[in-house]
């Protein structure tokens, strides 16, 4: 039988994305950040999220996808603070879709084949099947069905980032 694993679906750039959802302490709204003096151009700042200051970073600069597109359903994934060596922080995404559960055999797992830039925070593919009655509705609606989800390796990109920082 083969395993399932639970991710979070989210977009960035028109793109989806999808990480770990027990990485995910919550969701939110884009709230105001306070920008941080002489910051990193990948920290958008920090938010005061129920009496504790969160760090937000934009992960579509992290991911070498540059500029800041904002839209109206932006949202901030929260990460536990398990993910980020204790610390607060959330990453900011265009949109959240959904949580999904993925069978173990629809991931195309990426070992060592993206050796270069942001190419290595990938996990893998997430290939989503998508029946021919959807697909007709959706190419009838003038839709574009994305059949392929980009699995990153969220606590691998703030381990990289932490190293980064202490150097």
């Amino acid at each position: 039988m083969a395993l399932t694993i639970d991710v979070v679906e989210f977009e960035i750039g028109k793109e989806l994305y999808a990480m770990d959802i027990q990485l995910a302490r919550e969701i939110v709204e884009m709230i105001p950040i306070t920008p941080l003096p002489k910051a990193p151009e990948y920290i958008a700042g920090i938010i005061n999220l129920r009496g504790e200051i969160t760090t937000v970073l934009f992960i579509n600069n992290l991911i070498g996808i540059h500029g800041k597109p904002i839209n109206e359903n932006q949202k901030i994934i929260i990460l536990v603070p398990e993910a980020s060596g204790g610390s607060n922080v959330g990453i900011i995404v265009d949109d959240v879709h959904s949580v999904i559960q993925v069978n173990e055999n629809d991931i195309e797992h990426i070992e060592g084949g993206i050796s270069s830039g942001a190419g290595h925070f990938v996990k893998g593919i997430i290939k989503i099947k998508v029946d021919a009655a959807e697909k007709k509705k959706k190419e009838e609606d003038g839709a574009h069905q994305k059949t392929l989800i980009i699995w990153i390796d969220i606590e691998k990109i703030l381990r990289e980032l932490v190293d980064l920082e202490r150097k």
